[in-house]
């Protein structure tokens, strides 16, 4: 259920490996509660019947997952083993897979598919497609995917942001630089440097993290082209999330273009 050779090879920033144990001292669970239930109600609302089973592709350490599973019955994929590792305290009651999002095929349907901001370590058009291809498969037909990319390329701006939080004997202290050195290629750059605390010793780690930039119509393109009815809302953060209806057919294979039904989805803030 995973493709190791893919695993080994990339590249994977130190958050995701050898300091995977800080994540919820950088990312608290807390953060996540308002987000997580937008992201419900769009689901709801595409979805059509409510829905009860839930994939989740690069979840992780699972602080989405520690509010979405009050709502489904939760199966886990995530390329690192350490973040799958963290995410396994938080939500111990929740199935848990390592795999890579492009090419993990579970052989079952899932209710709905969800892909965070882990969809951002698509760099290339081709990754991006095998992606939502993963979602498509792994989707049950009228059920729904979600993508949350945090740019699209036209909302795309250089910024800053600092944060960390403190916990039993040691803490976490960070700065967050993002820009885009070629305005040519897919990527973007996010530059970490994390100031860690363990007792009374103190020290810094650099970590680059690389994320794929596309534009709106190319995401809608996307979507459309892997088999899914695509929709976009916004959330209060000014990001465009992407919605993947997957259609029903009848028993003529006709599609059910129960897809043109309006989301009556409102944003949330934190």
């Amino acid at each position: 259920m995973q493709d190791k050779q893919s695993i080994s090879e990339e590249h994977t920033p130190k958050l995701y490996a050898e300091l995977a144990t800080w994540w919820h001292l950088l990312s608290a669970p807390a953060d996540y509660a308002e987000e997580a239930a937008f992201f419900h109600q769009v689901l709801t609302e595409a979805c059509e019947r409510p829905p009860r089973t839930l994939l989740e592709l690069g979840s992780g350490g699972g602080n989405n997952a520690s509010y979405l599973k009050a709502h489904y019955r939760l199966t886990l994929v995530d390329r690192s083993a350490e973040m799958l590792a963290v995410s396994r305290q938080l939500n111990p009651e929740c199935a848990h897979v390592q795999g890579d999002m492009r090419t993990v095929r579970l052989e079952r349907v899932f209710d709905a598919v969800f892909i965070h901001d882990a969809i951002m370590y698509m760099t290339t058009e081709d990754d991006l497609r095998r992606a939502m291809e993963t979602a498509y498969v792994h989707c049950r037909a009228g059920g729904a995917a979600l993508f949350v990319p945090d740019f699209v390329r036209e909302t795309f701006r250089p910024e800053t942001d600092h944060g960390g939080h403190d916990g039993e004997g040691r803490g976490v202290r960070y700065l967050e630089w993002t820009y885009d050195p070629d305005e040519n290629d897919t990527t973007y750059v996010m530059d970490f440097a994390y100031l860690l605390r363990e007792g009374e010793r103190v020290w810094v780690e650099h970590d680059r993290h690389i994320g794929g930039l596309f534009g709106r119509d190319d995401w809608l393109r996307l979507v459309e082209e892997v088999g899914f009815q695509a929709k976009v809302v916004s959330d209060s953060y000014g990001r465009e999330i992407f919605v993947g209806i997957k259609r029903k057919r009848d028993a003529h294979g006709v599609v059910e273009d129960e897809a043109k039904r309006p989301l009556n989805v409102h944003t949330t803030g934190r």
